[in-house]
């Protein structure tokens, strides 16, 4: 239940909708195969290290052949009010350490990623310390909800498109 693990307990939710199961894999990740808005989809939860996330998104990547651009990334963002969603293609790591790993391993920035904002510590916090901090009480409520708006930006990106999807998800207000 910690900020940097949105990603990780957003995908629980998802597989747990729509009644896929995340299993242990070969390539360091929990994997559950399925379909979703009537697309096949891959969940990855890679097991390593969060600033080595790269090793298993690109063995998955080139076990499925998929193309990065397919890949759609769900990641905390301190630089974002909690609860605010920013949808992003063709972009640095903005000190992102697994955001990094995952472009080095792929060897492109130009895969789509929700920036699901967290928000800033205060001065006596250090960032390491805040993100993996558990959520606040209200904040934990607030959880299925964002959830929900979550799931609505990856259906937008699998049903309309990247452009289409950032379009609806950026200029949500919050």
């Amino acid at each position: 239940m910690t900020r940097h693990n949105i990603g990780f307990l957003f995908l629980d939710y998802l597989a747990g909708r729509h009644g896929l199961t995340l299993k242990g894999s070969k390539w360091q990740a929990d994997i559950a195969k399925g379909a979703l808005w009537g697309r096949p989809v891959v969940l990855c939860k890679p097991m390593t290290y969060m600033n080595l996330s790269g090793n298993a998104v690109g063995q998955v990547v080139r076990f499925y052949d998929l193309e990065p651009g397919r890949v759609v990334v769900i990641h905390d963002d301190l630089d974002l009010s909690f609860g605010r969603l920013k949808l992003v293609a063709n972009r640095g790591a903005g000190g992102h350490n697994g955001i990094k790993s995952i472009i080095d391993h792929l060897g492109t920035k130009d895969f789509p990623r929700i920036r699901v904002g967290v928000g800033r510590p205060s001065e006596a916090t250090t960032a390491s310390d805040y993100v993996l901090s558990r959520f606040s009480g209200d904040e934990q409520r607030e959880l299925p909800a964002l959830y929900t708006r979550i799931e609505e930006a990856v259906e937008r990106i699998l049903t309309d498109g990247v452009p289409a999807a950032m379009n609806a998800i950026n200029t949500e207000p919050r």
